[in-house]
């Protein structure tokens, strides 16, 4: 699990980065746009420091960077040992990973199609398309088609046309099979849940990802006729899930070593803890560095990816919630339980549609509106939890 409820912020509240996180990523969106008006070589520059295969950019270098320093101070978090210890609390565990693995992808996928694809079609637009990269592992001829997709040669590099509300789609499938994040500490903790259940959860998933992101991306994407390139997501999963796990397991082992366990939580946690966000917001201004014209045209784009994902976050969790008063679960557990599942690893999800699609596409956009309500949505939830408590038995 994740050291100590220490982690869930200090006087049981958010640091000034997670406290202000939808500011902060407005103001990126900002910059980005003028990044974009003022300088736009500049991002065009660095999204161009890229792995090429087939003349067609796999990875672009900085944003890996960026990447990799938000999941990386998540993943040292993790304490494995105290992980096989959860076995004592097997209903909660139960009731997140049924409600994260079985049950979140599948709602994200209908609740998206029912909104993008249909309620709100002609709004995105039935002509509107959106160039994506073709994503490592896919190797076609341009005019080839590949579900919905078609191949199509732009400024010399062979890229995916897509209709834009799949390219939405697919950013909202990447969120739905992306559950809980480490911020989800700090929901629990203000819910005043149980913070163990909540730290051992957040360790279990990361474990999941490993085996069902892949999977369930490659399924939902398949449905969806969007692109399937399974070996992308396979270098996604181990540039951005595997590598920052491996790599906090043994620099978190290392440092406890030589300076103990009480520096670990107290100093370079305390240092980490800004990092997450920070690469995430280098991330965010980039993106919209390319997103700037769009959103300035079409601004209501942004609300009808924002309405699927509230939405659905709200929908996982009053399905967690009503599940663990079913089962007799305490309220310090209920609590977690639901917010686990409503939240979302927006930063695996993030990497993983930058991978897959690029910097510049409607699923990348996709996954950002999801950073964007994650806080107020968030915040909403622990209100509910705590003026719910009278419905669990244990709470006098």
């Amino acid at each position: 699990m994740l050291s100590t409820k220490k982690q869930a912020g200090k006087n049981g509240g958010l640091n000034v980065f997670e406290k202000y996180l939808t500011i902060w990523v407005a103001l990126c969106i900002g910059g980005g746009i003028v990044l974009g008006k003022l300088a736009p070589k500049v991002a065009v520059y660095l999204d161009g420091l890229a792995i090429y295969v087939n003349n067609a950019p796999v990875v672009s270098i900085p944003i890996a960077i960026c990447l990799f320093f938000m999941m990386y101070p998540i993943m040292v978090k993790i304490d494995f040992a105290r992980v096989l210890k959860a076995g004592r609390n097997v209903k909660p565990v139960g009731v997140t990973l049924f409600v994260n693995w079985a049950i979140k992808p599948f709602t994200m996928y209908a609740i998206s199609v029912f909104f993008l694809g249909t309620l709100f079609y002609s709004f995105i637009g039935p002509d509107a398309i959106d160039l994506v990269k073709i994503p490592f592992g896919l190797d076609l001829n341009v005019g080839a088609t590949h579900g919905a997709a078609k191949v199509v040669m732009i400024e010399g590099v062979k890229m995916l046309q897509i209709p834009l509300w799949r390219s939405y789609l697919a950013g909202c499938i990447l969120l739905g099979i992306a559950p809980c994040t480490a911020m989800v500490l700090v929901w629990g903790h203000l819910a005043k849940g149980n913070d163990g259940h909540t730290l051992v959860m957040v360790a279990i998933n990361s474990l999941a990802m490993l085996l069902l992101y892949g999977p369930l991306g490659g399924f939902l994407l398949g449905i969806g006729r969007l692109p399937v390139p399974w070996q992308a997501l396979l270098l996604s999963i181990a540039m951005y899930v595997a590598l920052p796990l491996v790599a906090g397991y043994f620099s978190r082992k290392a440092i406890i070593a030589a300076k103990g366990q009480d520096w670990f939580e107290q100093r370079f946690l305390h240092l980490l803890t800004p990092v997450t966000v920070i690469a995430l917001l280098i991330t965010l201004v980039l993106l919209f560095s390319f997103k700037g014209d769009m959103i300035l045209s079409k601004p209501l784009r942004i609300l009808w990816i924002a309405i699927p994902l509230f939405v659905q976050t709200n929908l996982i969790f009053w399905i967690g919630f009503a599940l663990s008063k079913i089962l007799k679960l305490e309220y310090r557990d209920a609590a977690p339980t639901a917010m686990i599942g409503a939240s979302n690893h927006f930063e695996v999800a993030i990497a993983t549609a930058t991978m897959l699609f690029g910097l510049s596409s409607g699923a990348t956009l996709a996954t950002v509106v999801g950073v964007l309500i994650e806080v107020p949505v968030m915040l909403m939830l622990v209100r509910i939890c705590l003026r719910t408590q009278k419905w669990f038995g244990d709470v006098l």
